[in-house]
């Protein structure tokens, strides 16, 4: 083993500016585009001025996750494509009027994220996207991720529980589409983030969302795991990524707990279960059978959690580019939050679940990492101070602790 870290991070962000995407569009849709184009304001800070060109621009984000420490990342969705009405993780699913358009715009992504990554493809797994208002068309994106080696996987959302133009993710029209992601190897993952209703225009609604995003972001997993889908579907892969893992440790218990009485009783309180209502496994065991997760700027307790979910389900996450990122700091988040880790443990979780997870070669990144990974020793020391301008992860948990 070297002395040397190997980090890839399984949650880093990306896409193209709108020229670029505008190349990748069909054709029939460039009149439309331009138009929408023209009336487009951009409100993100992180995809602004300079900052903006880390989403594409090779040898600035490779310089910046290089001085990082990073040498490998799995890539998700970033800018504002085609048709959009707003940052692409938040953007509620389209309604039926907007799905053709909607969906000419992520597949300009995809095919400029597959370009994108194959320039350095050992460095780089990316992860395309779908919708899932029509199941036929959600599975040709399937099929154009497995046939253009975007090894991330396919990107769904959760569903909003105002989303009238979609059924929810445990209704089991969605089945074929399992199916397909199951028997092309491809992943499916589950970004926080997404899934929150419509709180409309008050000045509580942005405190509403900061409160109930979580719940929201966690429920695919309740409903997969609670509607058969891994049931089912047991060479399924599924990633939530950027959602923290601590709170996984209390769910697994209490869905054992509630799953064990249901199947031995029937019954939960008044409630009355037959035998379309109980799984033949435990939580945990769907959990291990088809979960992973990403946990991007984690925090001591989920540090923690890996003794619980297994140091082969956890990865680290950087969540380059954003603001709330651990970089440039990573040097220092990894000795606040995982300094007393064992070697072999750290290395795992930094690069080795990724790894096998989504296909990365680790000899081919072992010359990179030479060069930029952080040292064991360097990161053994425990972080004393906080640097003179702190990034937001080093700042939450040095409040959390």
């Amino acid at each position: 083993m070297s002395n040397r870290y190997t980090i890839i991070s399984a949650d880093c962000h990306a896409g193209a500016n709108h020229e670029t995407y505008r190349g990748y569009l069909e054709s029939k849709y460039l009149d439309d585009f331009d138009a929408w184009r023209e009336k487009y304001r951009n409100p993100f800070r992180d995809l602004q001025d300079g900052g903006r060109v880390r989403n594409w621009d090779n040898e600035r984000r490779l310089s910046d996750l290089y001085a990082d420490g990073q040498v490998g990342e799995v890539v998700f969705p970033n800018t504002v494509p085609p048709f959009f009405p707003s940052f692409i993780l938040f953007a509620r699913p389209p309604r039926s009027d907007q799905l053709e358009h909607r969906l000419a715009g992520i597949r300009a992504h995809n095919r400029w994220l597959a370009d994108w990554c194959a320039e350095y493809p050992h460095q780089r797994a990316g992860i395309g996207q779908t919708f899932l208002n029509d199941v036929d068309e959600a599975i040709a994106d399937v099929e154009f991720i497995a046939a253009n080696n975007l090894r991330g996987g396919v990107l769904i959302s959760a569903i909003p529980p105002d989303c009238g133009d979609l059924a929810p993710l445990y209704d089991p029209v969605y089945d074929p589409f399992w199916a397909a992601c199951q028997d092309l190897g491809v992943i499916v993952n589950s970004h926080g983030g997404t899934g929150v209703p419509n709180y409309g225009r008050y000045s509580v609604s942005d405190l509403l969302f900061i409160t109930e995003v979580s719940f929201y972001s966690h429920r695919p997993f309740y409903q997969l795991l609670l509607s058969g889908v891994f049931e089912r579907f047991p060479r399924l892969k599924f990633v939530m990524t950027e959602q923290g893992c601590a709170w996984l440790v209390g769910a697994l218990a209490h869905l054992d707990e509630t799953l064990a009485k249901i199947r031995d009783t029937g019954r939960m309180g008044e409630m009355r279960y037959d035998d379309s209502h109980i799984l033949p496994r435990s939580a945990t065991e769907y959990f291990q059978q088809n979960c992973w997760v990403g946990i991007s700027q984690p925090g001591h307790d989920d540090a923690a959690a890996r003794q619980v979910l297994g140091v082969d389900k956890v990865m680290w996450g950087s969540d380059y580019p954003h603001n709330e990122g651990t970089g440039p700091y990573t040097r220092e988040h990894l000795r606040q939050v995982f300094c007393d880790t064992d070697p072999v443990e750290l290395q795992q979780i930094l690069a080795g679940t990724a790894a096998d997870l989504y296909g990365f070669d680790l000899q081919a990144l072992a010359p990179l990492a030479a060069q930029h990974g952080p040292t064991h020793a360097e990161i053994s020391v425990p972080l004393a101070e906080l640097p003179s301008e702190p990034n937001e992860a080093l700042l939450k948990n040095a409040i959390a602790a």
